[in-house]
């Protein structure tokens, strides 16, 4: 098994420490638990890594890694959080180590043993992944879209306010909605509405 090769632009950046992957694969599982190998290569490819070829069997044991991953994105509480990530560093012991990748600046990566297979290989890249955005940021700086249509998970790298959207597409049309059943309840509904 070869060692994790996530995107990673920085811990503040546009892919903090692969979480995106984690968050795009908890999103695609969650949304079709039979997700298939060929939907699951194409999502390891388009996060940069590991390079190697899924089967069906791949597929469905990547799948079932994913639920660990699934409960800690659900969790807000940064307390049952930890002992999640704790949980899955016990049972999948994480071997950080430096890696530079052509172009980008020195990252820490978890490398998995010869005989790890992908369940390892997720689930310690993930706990490490999470505990030290957790530890970064002191609170659970991830989520599921609050919007009525979505619920994809997103790691929130904001400083000011809680992220609570996916994109920036999803907040626009809530916004959107927002406003058009403001306008169309009327002015004296709105006028009655913001004097009680």
């Amino acid at each position: 098994m070869a060692e994790t090769r996530p995107e990673t632009h920085g811990p503040h950046g546009d892919n903090p420490r692969g979480l995106h992957f984690l968050a795009d694969l908890a999103s695609t599982v969650r949304e079709d638990p039979d997700a298939s190998a060929a939907d699951l290569q194409a999502l390891l490819e388009r996060h940069g890594g590991p390079p190697f070829r899924l089967t069906e069997a791949d597929a469905r044991e990547l799948r079932e890694a994913t639920a660990p991953v699934i409960a800690i994105l659900d969790t807000d509480d940064p307390d049952r959080a930890a002992e999640a990530i704790n949980a899955l560093l016990d049972r999948h012991p994480a071997r950080p180590r430096l890696v530079r990748l052509p172009g980008r600046p020195w990252s820490l990566h978890t490398r998995a043993p010869a005989d790890a297979g992908l369940t390892h290989w997720l689930l310690s890249t993930a706990a490490l992944a999470l505990g030290l955005w957790l530890s970064e940021r002191g609170t659970c700086a991830w989520g599921r879209c609050a919007a009525p249509d979505c619920h994809r998970y997103f790691i929130d790298t904001g400083r000011r306010t809680p992220q609570r959207y996916c994109t920036p597409r999803c907040a626009t049309r809530v916004r959107v909605a927002a406003h058009r059943a403001q306008r169309a309840a009327g002015p004296e509904e709105s006028s009655g509405a913001a004097s009680r």
